[in-house]
């Protein structure tokens, strides 16, 4: 499985000036932005309305981006976070994974059925996660951003988000 990694360099020199700038941007982050919010939400439709809140918080805040502080991929991903916070607000719920049972899947109906039953089964598995357990995750496997891109998020280090994720994995294996 690929991570993510930055978009073509030199695309944030000129950004606020070129449209075309902004698509190369908006197609190489936006499937994983879109990936992310469906793993936290288990909703297509919630998760492609905060892909298009989150590039429209980018876009709005393009000229405040500063790469000396982060690369461009970990500030868009900080943006994806705090509307997925704001998105929470006040429902006082929290959409685990198991919604993402519901999704579509390709292939017969009895390999659909086994990939429902898997995630359900996954989604009752991470519901005693913590939060933060549950978000390293969804950056991780739903988002596919690198340890590195994850620690600058956090605020932790690369190798610690790699032991916590490790320990995860193993934890959720062992349940399986």
């Amino acid at each position: 499985m690929a991570t993510a990694q930055a978009p073509a360099n030199g695309f944030m020199e000129n950004l606020s000036s070129g449209v075309q700038d902004w698509d190369v941007v908006y197609a190489d982050c936006a499937p994983r932005v879109f990936n992310y919010f469906r793993y936290r939400l288990g909703n297509e439709v919630d998760a492609a309305e905060l892909t298009s809140r989150t590039f429209e918080r980018a876009w709005r805040s393009r000229m405040t981006y500063r790469k000396n502080l982060a690369t461009f991929t970990t500030w868009l991903f900080a943006i994806a976070k705090n509307v997925h916070i704001d998105y929470l607000k006040g429902r006082h719920i929290y959409l685990p994974i198991d919604a993402a049972a519901n999704l579509a899947a390709d292939g017969s109906p009895a390999i659909d059925a086994e990939r429902r039953s898997d995630l359900s089964r996954l989604a009752s598995l991470c519901a005693d996660l913590s939060e933060r357990d549950r978000e390293l995750i969804a950056l991780r496997y739903g988002a596919d951003l690198s340890n590195r891109f994850i620690g600058r998020m956090t605020g932790l280090s690369e190798s610690n988000v790699g032991t916590i994720l490790h320990r995860l994995v193993k934890v959720l294996r062992e349940r399986w």
